[in-house]
């Protein structure tokens, strides 16, 4: 499925990006904290992507920080949260307080977002609480020296479980040594360094 895409951007509006690469123009939903970071139409784009696949529709949502891709599959692991609604609560809050507010047990910030109700809030607090990263440095913008393969690495070994600081660590080593390009090795040999 595709989960990075680069090109150049058509056009944009608070909810959407439309990303042309190679001739063919890809429909993007977007958040609105993705929108405000966009440049301008015509200029060159990466965004980190979910596909999301339903048997009546393949829908693909973007998102400029790969933290915020993350705290958005997270969301939609939710019972009662959809894709859709998930884009609704990342444009109502930025992302760290949001991670703030579910470990934190904030009930009444999670309810001023649109679309959430108090029985959503707390489903997204009991189910999501220990499953976030702790806010802070953590949820800082990638370094734009990764690589798309690294970052693919990066985003399994979070969804493993694995510390990010831990696992950037073990991931910048295997990329120093130069040797590993696929995807399959790097995370073998990235999750080898992390077991040891």
């Amino acid at each position: 499925m595709i989960a990075h895409l680069r090109g150049k951007l058509l056009a944009k509006h608070p909810n959407q990006a439309i990303v042309e690469i190679g001739g063919v123009g890809y429909d993007v939903t977007i958040s609105v904290p993705t929108f405000s970071d966009l440049p301008a139409a015509g200029a060159e784009v990466a965004l980190h992507v979910h596909t999301h696949v339903r048997e009546d529709q393949l829908a693909l949502y973007g998102f400029l920080r790969s933290s915020e891709k993350t705290l958005f599959e997270k969301l939609i692991t939710v019972s009662g949260i959809g894709p859709k609604l998930a884009i609704t609560i990342l444009s109502g809050m930025p992302a760290d307080e949001m991670v703030g507010a579910i470990r934190g047990n904030d009930i009444a910030r999670l309810t001023r977002i649109p679309g959430i109700g108090k029985k959503t809030a707390e489903r997204m607090v009991l189910e999501l609480r220990d499953k976030l990263p702790a806010p802070g440095p953590s949820f800082a913008p990638a370094a734009p020296a990764m690589s798309a393969t690294e970052e693919d690495v990066l985003s399994a070994l979070l969804n493993l479980g694995y510390q990010r600081a831990a696992a950037e660590k073990a991931l910048s080593a295997v990329a120093k040594n130069g040797r590993v390009a696929s995807f399959d090795s790097m995370f073998r040999e990235t999750l080898a360094a992390l077991t040891k």
